[in-house]
């Protein structure tokens, strides 16, 4: 049976239940838990609703336990200060009567500052070298493994995505490892999105979330779409530098600093097409090899 889409506009519509509390919902997935990028985007919208006139310029999250994917989660807002330049809110998500994520996001009024400056975008093809349809016509693709052949198989599996991703180091889902660990992917929303640029902000922090672990694995000759690894973010943070569309191409390219102790960290820069350099992002992980035994459903594409 055909999954239908997820709808990432009726996720980030939350409905309001009193002053500072909002309840969001979950699509049907096969993931066995609520995904993370979902908490962060309903926690942002949470979080603007309760700020006028001014957007996120930061939030720092901690996902303290998973998610369940049948049930409201209702997300409680804090108003910590609302200053002339700066407000600041801390939002905590409930479930079954316990917090399963925290997030402190801070606004901003915009302003100019003679002191501006950013790293340059990475020199990598653009999207249109790899769309679905070449994807599927790749060489490699007749040896690929189920999981990855599943990803690219068919025209409705593209659509049925809320943010659409095109891998730049397709060949590292092959075994190839990437010496100095930087892997970089084109993305977008699958929908075009209203010009409030809070929904914009909100679907970025959505898509954050989606492969940042992955780039911890570069270096090894291993991804996402491996069936014996296992993954869980512990937390997420998030800078927003300068507007953007996220339904426009924007390129997330991430690295690994560290692995160690079963945690990995993993952070990504985020640029629009012309190189403008809009988001950092930042994230911890628990990163594992499954030992002997069955394999959970597995599901590279979150979300």
């Amino acid at each position: 049976m055909t999954r239908k889409p997820i709808d990432l506009l009726r996720l980030l519509d939350l409905e309001p239940i009193e002053v500072n509390l909002f309840r969001g919902i979950s699509p049907p997935s096969s993931w066995p838990r609520v995904y993370g990028g979902q908490v962060i985007a309903q926690a942002m919208v949470a979080a603007c609703r309760t700020v006028p006139k001014r957007l996120p310029h930061s939030l720092h999250a901690y996902f303290i336990l998973p998610g369940d994917k049948t049930a409201p989660i209702v997300y409680e807002v804090g108003r910590l200060r609302d200053g002339r330049t700066y407000a600041t809110r801390r939002v905590t998500a409930i479930q079954h009567g316990q917090p399963i994520f925290t997030m402190i996001a801070s606004f901003a009024a915009a302003e100019d500052s003679p002191i501006d400056h950013q790293n340059p975008m990475p020199k990598v093809p653009p999207p249109e070298d790899f769309s679905p349809k070449k994807m599927r016509a790749h060489p490699l693709m007749a040896k690929a493994p189920p999981a990855l052949r599943r990803y690219f198989e068919t025209e409705e599996n593209d659509r049925r995505r809320p943010i659409e991703m095109r891998h730049v180091e397709f060949s590292r889902y092959f075994g190839e490892k990437i010496p100095e660990g930087r892997v970089n992917l084109w993305m977008r929303s699958n929908v075009k999105l209203p010009d409030d640029p809070a929904i914009h902000v909100c679907a970025l922090a959505y898509a954050s979330d989606m492969t940042l672990l992955d780039a911890a694995l570069a270096r090894h000759g291993k991804g996402v779409f491996d069936q014996d690894l296992a993954s869980a973010s512990l937390d997420h943070a998030m800078w927003f530098h300068r507007p953007f569309r996220a339904d426009d191409w924007l390129l997330y390219s991430q690295d690994s600093p560290n692995a160690h102790s079963g945690r990995s960290l993993a952070r990504g820069s985020i640029f629009t097409r012309d190189g403008t350099l809009v988001a950092t992002v930042a994230q911890e992980g628990v990163l594992r090899l499954r030992g002997p035994g069955p394999k959970p459903a597995h599901r590279p594409d979150t979300g």
